[in-house]
């Protein structure tokens, strides 16, 4: 397990959120403000039907490696490659061995973090709103959705690969129970952990967003804290289970910052929590906007104080990001705010700490 492990003598540090397909400039913008640890999203990046190859993977650390910066984790597999095992239909089996050869190729490619979801029909946002000074933000109201017909909820979800037309479809068709979405997901980690543990492999797990009972016919199971534990229980001692702490998830959920609070205090000190998105949001479900760091829900410099008391010592990320006036549609004005804010807090722990 020596990938999974934290390296010694490792501290807490900024990472950066790419969504980019890891090019040169997202990479050179990344070492322009002295990140160190970089996070990809899967599903720009690597090809494959159905798995990703070593190949594929080496190169894209190699990559980032001749920036000066090092591959920690990449996020999400596309949908086609587990959409049956999230709904628990037939083929899941099949999927699920390609999801262990992913694995097992990134444990070779010294990639040590798969961070993962389990949303069968992923994130779901109402429209935008206008944020501080007119930036533009996202927003859920789940009032917009009730009142929503059915058919038309599919624009709801910000994936827009074909295969989550075919998940709508089905669960128009099938409701999908929290019963069954648990069964589905233990089926699921039962099948994986021990490969990844073998592979020196760590799975990060991504809360619901937004975190509300149902969506479109599907039951969503990572929505709370008790949520998690319970999903920690069922890993056992496995050293591959971990999170990805979505901080603004966390925000969202009903009792707002008393969720991140409480998600810190007992996944931290078990070393269970792999990386942070560091982002937060204004109000909570059923209705909520996220914001720029600093005036949402939570205090940020007593959460980077509650991560070092408790022994973090991993990344934290930008994530979605306040769209800015004259920005690029990635978001490289809102990025380096949300990079240069948490670098602040972390030098200004550092020096209040020493």
């Amino acid at each position: 397990m020596a990938n999974a492990q934290t390296r010694v003598g490792e501290q807490m540090r900024v990472g950066l959120c790419d969504a980019t397909g890891l090019t040169d400039d997202a990479l050179r913008f990344g070492a322009q403000l002295g990140v160190t640890s970089v996070r990809t999203g899967g599903w720009h990046l690597v090809p494959g039907a159905h798995q990703w190859e070593y190949e594929d993977l080496r190169a894209a650390a190699e990559r980032v490696a001749s920036h000066g910066l090092r591959l920690e984790a990449i996020e999400n597999v596309p949908y086609e490659f587990y959409d049956k095992a999230l709904l628990g239909l037939p083929g899941r089996d099949e999927q699920i061995e390609h999801y262990c050869a992913t694995i097992r190729n990134m444990g070779r490619a010294g990639i040590p973090i798969l961070g993962y979801h389990f949303m069968p029909n992923s994130v779901w946002r109402t429209p935008n709103r206008a944020g501080r000074g007119g930036a533009r933000v996202t927003a859920f109201d789940l009032a917009t959705v009730n009142a929503t017909p059915y058919a038309e909820q599919r624009a709801f979800s910000v994936v827009a690969d074909p295969v989550m037309d075919e998940i709508f479809a089905y669960a128009g068709e099938h409701a999908v129970s929290e019963e069954a979405m648990w069964a589905n997901y233990e089926y699921f980690i039962r099948a994986v952990l021990p490969v990844a543990a073998e592979a020196g492999v760590r799975l990060a797990l991504h809360p619901d967003d937004p975190p509300v009972a149902s969506l479109g016919g599907i039951a969503r199971i990572f929505k709370s804290p008790a949520d998690f534990k319970r999903a920690y229980a069922l890993a056992g001692d496995s050293p591959a289970w971990g999170l990805d702490l979505c901080l603004g998830c966390c925000s969202e959920m009903a009792g707002g910052a008393a969720n991140v609070h409480e998600m810190i205090e007992f996944f931290a000190p078990k070393g269970r929590i792999c990386y942070i998105h560091f982002r937060d949001v204004q109000g909570t479900v059923p209705n909520f906007a996220e914001c720029f760091i600093g005036e949402g829900n939570y205090n940020p410099a007593e959460i980077v104080r509650l991560l070092k008391r408790t022994g973090f010592t991993g990344f934290l990320l930008d994530d979605h990001v306040p769209h800015m006036e004259d920005d690029t549609r990635w978001g490289h004005r809102g990025r380096a705010h949300a990079i240069g804010y948490m670098q602040g807090l972390l030098a200004m722990l550092d020096a209040t700490e020493a």
